[in-house]
């Protein structure tokens, strides 16, 4: 048994179907407060996601001792700037343009704590190709998705309507929805936990 320090759904949902059973205690950190802070660059890509990801987990084990807590993180950089989850449909909309014909990378960390000590981390990048799309197809998404896309760095979902919105995707498909599963899973194992 372990927690994951994280309220995403599809975090939620890939450890589920691996079969595992933990407790869900989201970590109570602003990370674009700890941005202006300096706490670390956002722009850092990798290096920012394992920050992040280390800071949630350490949140939540502070208050949950002597148990394995997974912490874990995504961040999206374009032309060398991240961008974050979209504050409303217009910036979702902006975000989706500004990416539009265009390369980003999706950094995706995770970690396993205990006693705040980190006992393993890990780091995935994927690089990612959006069509040229038209505005009607961009409106076409926009309504499919229904706000959903609002929950994702980048202002897409590859498990939803907007993975119509690519060309080309270089890196594993977990790294892309969030989270190094298949490392992850070994890194849960090698703590001695199997579903």
């Amino acid at each position: 048994m372990f927690i994951l320090a994280s309220a995403s759904p599809a975090r939620r949902q890939m450890l589920e179907n691996a079969g595992f059973d933990f407790t869900v205690v989201p970590a109570e950190i602003d990370e674009r407060h700890l941005e202006e802070d300096g706490e670390f660059t956002p722009d850092a890509g990798a290096g920012a996601a394992l920050w992040l990801a280390k800071a949630k987990a350490r949140s939540v084990s502070a208050r949950h001792a002597d148990t394995l807590v997974v912490g874990a993180d995504q961040t999206l950089i374009h032309n060398g700037r991240p961008l974050h989850k979209p504050h409303d449909l217009q910036d979702a909309r902006q975000q989706l343009i500004t990416l539009r014909g265009q390369i980003h990378q999706l950094h995706a960390a995770a970690v396993i704590v205990r006693d705040q000590k980190v006992c393993w981390s890990h780091v995935e990048t994927a690089s990612l190709t959006m069509r040229n799309f038209s505005e009607p197809e961009l409106d076409e998404v926009l309504r499919l998705e229904g706000g959903e896309n609002l929950k994702s760095v980048g202002a897409y979902r590859l498990e939803g309507p907007s993975v119509r919105l690519f060309e080309k995707i270089d890196g594993d498909y977990f790294t892309i929805l969030g989270l190094p599963l298949l490392p992850l899973l070994e890194g849960l194992r090698a703590m001695g936990l199997n579903p």
